[in-house]
């Protein structure tokens, strides 16, 4: 039995499958029910950049939502899956939207890049309160980053960029071995790719820059580790510094391997091998726009979905 106030909101990542479902209370604020992550990699294994999602990766995509949506309905929560950067470029987009309706019942929508970056920023806006500042926010997924400049709660520039941890690892270390000539390379594309967003945002005014998901929580964690900082029960409102994040990546950088890597404290396994891509793009962004603290977001895109959901029913209701 589906109850209108239940929601289960799954975002199919370019890197990991995320679900969230919640009970909507009086004051259109949510209580989490339960969550869950998959690793799981879209594009990665098949074409060229992430233009085509492997036979093998629609089948594991499929077991995974097939679990998704049991707990959904155990919940009785009614279901919104959203999909990003992998599917919307993927040559066989329409199979895999295709495939995963015929076998899961699930509707997937997929999104373009700005409302991503929308959807990620009122994640944001629902663990930080951003309503009397202007902040600059960053999230660096496996197929795309998202860049949001948002004035007083208002999101003024929203844009999403073809940089992630998981193309960028394809493109420059397909064998995921660091090399020196591949690490220039890969930090002279990612500033290619993102100075107009710099261009876009010069000269505005930045209280605070805020980071949600994937790359920058790993930082996150590597840094409380490294650094032996207490050890909290939420990465929200969590924060390190450049001086912080140049270690991380000179630690990072420095191991050549995944194996190499995984002996780092606070490394997650399954991220060992796409870490250095995504340590590239964060010590870019930070250097080519002079940051020097950032503080973490618990929620982004899947807290946006429930946020938007919330919206839109309270919209028809009135």
């Amino acid at each position: 039995m589906k109850s209108n106030n239940r929601i289960a909101a799954i975002d199919i990542g370019t890197n990991s499958f995320h679900l969230v479902i919640v009970e909507l209370q009086q004051n259109n604020s949510f209580k989490l029910l339960d969550k869950q992550r998959e690793v799981i990699r879209l594009g990665s294994h098949k074409g060229e950049d992430l233009s085509v999602i492997s036979e093998g990766e629609i089948e594991k995509a499929v077991d995974i939502l097939k679990n998704y949506k049991m707990l959904a309905e155990h919940y009785g929560a009614s279901v919104r899956a959203v999909a990003t950067s992998a599917v919307r470029e993927a040559e066989n987009k329409d199979k895999f939207v295709k495939t995963v309706k015929e076998k899961t019942g699930i509707d997937i929508e997929v999104i373009d890049g700005r409302t991503e970056a929308k959807l990620i920023f009122y994640g944001i806006m629902n663990a930080i309160d951003v309503t009397e500042k202007n902040v600059l926010c960053l999230d660096i997924g496996g197929g795309s980053s998202e860049f949001i400049y948002a004035e007083k709660g208002n999101p003024v520039i929203t844009e999403s960029v073809k940089i992630g941890a998981v193309r960028l690892s394809k493109k420059f270390f397909p064998d995921f071995i660091l090399r020196k000539d591949s690490i220039e390379a890969c930090q002279s594309y990612v500033e290619a790719q993102i100075t107009y967003i710099k261009n876009l945002i010069e000269g505005k005014k930045i209280d605070q820059v805020i980071g949600a998901s994937g790359t920058i929580v790993a930082a996150a964690i590597l840094v409380q580790e490294l650094f032996n900082k207490p050890v909290k029960k939420s990465i929200n409102k969590l924060s390190f510094t450049s001086d912080e994040l140049n270690f991380v990546y000179r630690e990072i950088i420095n191991r050549k391997t995944p194996a190499e890597r995984i002996s780092l404290p606070g490394m997650e396994l399954k991220r060992a091998d796409i870490i250095p891509a995504g340590i590239i793009i964060l010590k870019t962004i930070f250097d080519l726009f002079g940051i020097k603290n950032i503080t973490l977001s618990e929620y982004a895109l899947r807290e946006g979905i429930i946020y938007e959901t919330i919206l839109k029913q309270s919209t028809v209701k009135n």
